[in-house]
C-alpha cells in the first residue's frame, strides 16, 4: 500500500524529465487552461476599455469640449502621469509583498474594477465650461479635473500591475507565456480600438440629439461624453472583474518580501529591465499618435460630424489596429526565427519610415486633399505599417520584461513580478505624460487653445471646413507634426538603450530550464516529506510502474 501511495503521488505531481536537458518536458509544465485564457483576455479587453476612455479621450474632452487651455491640460495630465509613474513601483512592491490563499495578484483583480469604473465616470463630470463664468468656477473646473484624474491613475495602477504580473505566474512554459502576452496585446488593442472608434462619434452624435434640450451644441457634446463614458466604463469594469475569479497562479512567490527601497534597487540593478525601461522612456513621442488621433479626425477630416468621424476612424484607426493585431499574433512565431533583441531594435528603426511618410504625404497633396479616396488609401496603408511595428514592439516589451523577472530570480533568488510589470505601467504612464506635455506646448505655440478652440468650434457649427481655410493651416499642420515627425524621432531614440541588450535568447533559455528544474525538485522534496519517502524512492517507484 505504501508503494502504491508513492506511485500515485508521483504520477500526479512530478512531470517527466527530458533526458537530454534534465528539465521537465514542455508538455508537462504547469500552464493555464483554455477557460483561464479566455477569462484573462476578457479582462484585458475590459481593462483597456477603461484605460482608453481616459488615456485617449480625456485630454480631448478637457481641451476641446470643456475648453480648458492646452497648457493647463498638459500640466494637469503631465504632472499627474509623472507622479503616477513614480507611484507604480510602490504599487508593484505592494503586490510582491502580498501573500494570500488567492496568490499575490488575484485579490487586487477582484477589488479594483468597480471603484475604477466610478472614477472613470467622474473624470467626465464638470461644472461647466472654462472661461464661461467666474474665476472661481474656472479654478473649480481645473481642480476637479486634476483631482479626479490623479485618483483615477492611482486606482488604475492597483489593478493594472497585477493584471500584467499574473501572466508570469500562470504558466511555467515560455512559449505559452509569450503566446499569452501576444494575445493580451491583441485583446488590449481591440479594447483600445472600441473606444477610439466609438466614443467620439457616439458622444458627438448623442450631443447633437441632446443639444436642443440642454442649451446648445456645446452643452450637448459635454453631456454626450459623460453618458458614453459611463456606459463604456460599466462594460469595461464588468469584463475586467472576470480574471480575479477564474485565473490561477501556478508559480509560487519566492524570496523575502521586498521593501520599497529594495524594489527600486532591484529595478535598477537588473540590466535587461533597466534597458527596456530607458528605451520606453526615450520612445515617448510615439504615444502622441493615440493622443492626437481624436483631434486630427475631429478637426481635419470630419469637421465634428459624427458620421464622418466614425468613417475616418474606421479607415485610419482600422489600418493602425489591423497592423497591430496581425503583428502581435505573429510575433511569437517570428521570435522563434529572430532574436528578441534584433526584432525589437529593427522594428523600431523601420517604423520611423511610415511615420515620416505620413507627413510627406500631408505636405505633398493640395491643402485639405487627404480626404480624397487615393490619399485615404495611402494613409490607411501607412497606418497599417505603423500599427504592425507598434504591435511587434509592445509584444516584445512584455516578453522582455517577463524574461527579466526570470533573470532576477536566477541571479538573486527573488521573483519581483509586481515590481517589474509595474515598470511596464510606468513606461505607459510616463510616456503618456511626456506626450501630453509635448502636445500642450505645440498647441500653445500655434494658439490652438481655449478661446481659439471655441472660435473654431463656432466656425464648424456655422458650416465651415477648417482644413480648407488658410487661417487654420497652422492648427492642421501642428496636428500632423504631432502624429508623424515626432513619433518617428521617438522610434529612433528608443533603440539607443537596447542596441546592446544584455540578455540573449540562449542565455534566457538556459536560465529558464534551470529554474524549472529547481522548482520541480523543490516540489518533489516536499512530496517526499509529506509521504514519508525520499524523492529517489518516489522516482524509482514510478520507474517500476512504467516497467
Amino acid at each position: 500500500m505504501e508503494n502504491s501511495n508513492d506511485i500515485t503521488v508521483q504520477n500526479t505531481a512530478i512531470p517527466p524529465v527530458d533526458a537530454a536537458s534534465g528539465s521537465p518536458e514542455p508538455s508537462k509544465l504547469k500552464t493555464y487552461s483554455k477557460k483561464e485564457l479566455g477569462a484573462y483576455l476578457s479582462s484585458m479587453f475590459g481593462q483597456n476599455i477603461l484605460y482608453n476612455i481616459i488615456g485617449a479621450c480625456l485630454a480631448y474632452y478637457l481641451q476641446f469640449t470643456v475648453l480648458i487651455p492646452a497648457i493647463i491640460v498638459s500640466v494637469i495630465m503631465g504632472a499627474a502621469r509623472v507622479w503616477d509613474a513614480l507611484n507604480d513601483p510602490m504599487m508593484g512592491t505592494l503586490v510582491d509583498r502580498t501573500r494570500t490563499k488567492l496568490g499575490k495578484c488575484r485579490p487586487f483583480l477582484r477589488l479594483v474594477p468597480i471603484p475604477l469604473m466610478i472614477l472613470t465616470t467622474l473624470c467626465f463630470t464638470s461644472f461647466g465650461f472654462y472661461g464661461n463664468g467666474s474665476a472661481a468656477l474656472d479654478v473649480g473646473i481645473v481642480a476637479w479635473a486634476a483631482v479626479t484624474y490623479v485618483l483615477w491613475g492611482m486606482v488604475y495602477t492597483v489593478g493594472d500591475i497585477p493584471l500584467w504580473g499574473i501572466t508570469a505566474l500562470m504558466t511555467e512554459n515560455e512559449k505559452d507565456r509569450n503566446k499569452l502576452l501576444s494575445f493580451a496585446r491583441i485583446a488590449g488593442g481591440i479594447g483600445s480600438g472600441v473606444v477610439l472608434l466609438a466614443m467620439q462619434p457616439a458622444a458627438l452624435g448623442l450631443g447633437d440629439m441632446l443639444a436642443p434640450s440642454v442649451g446648445g451644441a456645446a452643452q450637448g457634446e459635454r453631456f454626450g461624453f459623460l453618458i458614453v463614458a459611463a456606459g463604456l466604463a460599466l462594460v469595461g469594469a464588468a469584463l475586467f472583474q472576470i480574471c480575479g475569479f477564474v485565473v490561477k497562479e501556478r508559480i509560487p512567490s519566492v524570496g523575502k518580501k521586498p521593501s520599497l527601497k529594495e524594489s527600486f534597487k532591484i529595478m535598477w540593478r537588473n540590466k535587461p529591465f533597466r534597458q527596456i525601461l530607458l528605451s520606453g522612456i526615450l520612445g515617448s513621442p510615439r504615444m502622441l499618435v493615440a493622443l492626437v488621433a481624436m483631434p486630427i479626425v475631429t478637426y481635419y477630416f470630419a469637421s465634428k460630424d459624427a458620421v464622418q468621424a466614425l468613417l475616418y476612424m474606421l479607415i485610419l484607426g482600422g489600418g493602425l489596429f489591423a497592423g497591430q493585431f496581425v503583428a502581435s499574433a505573429l510575433t511569437p512565431k517570428i521570435a522563434l526565427r529572430f532574436s528578441k533583441k534584433k526584432l525589437y531594435n529593427y522594428s523600431n528603426l523601420l517604423s520611423a519610415i511610415p511615420y515620416t511618410l505620413f507627413f510627406v504625404l500631408y505636405i505633398a497633396v493640395p491643402r485639405g486633399g487627404l480626404v480624397h479616396p487615393a490619399a485615404l488609401v495611402a494613409c490607411a496603408l501607412i497606418f497599417t505599417l505603423c500599427g504592425a511595428a507598434l504591435g511587434i514592439n509592445l509584444a516584445l516589451q512584455s516578453y522582455m520584461i517577463a524574461d527579466a523577472v526570470d533573470y532576477e530570480e536566477y541571479h538573486y533568488g527573488g521573483r519581483p513580478d509586481g515590481v517589474f510589470f509595474s515598470g511596464q505601467t510606468f513606461i505607459a504612464k510616463l510616456t503618456g505624460g511626456v506626450a501630453t506635455i509635448i502636445s500642450g506646448i505645440a498647441y500653445t505655440i500655434v494658439g490652438f487653445s481655449d478661446t481659439r478652440v471655441a472660435e473654431l468650434n463656432a466656425f464648424i457649427e456655422a458650416g465651415g471646413i477648417p482644413r480648407n481655410e488658410p487661417q487654420y493651416y497652422g492648427f492642421m499642420t501642428v496636428l500632423f507634426v504631432l502624429v508623424s515627425l515626432l513619433p518617428a524621432i521617438g522610434c529612433l531614440l528608443s533603440v539607443i538603450p537596447t542596441w546592446k541588450y544584455a540578455l540573449t535568447d540562449d542565455e534566457h533559455d538556459r536560465i529558464l530550464k534551470e529554474l524549472n528544474i529547481k522548482r520541480h525538485a523543490a516540489e518533489n522534496d516536499g512530496l517526499a516529506q509529506n509521504t514519508g519517502a525520499s524523492a529517489e524512492t518516489i522516482i524509482a517507484a514510478d520507474g517500476d510502474t512504467e516497467n
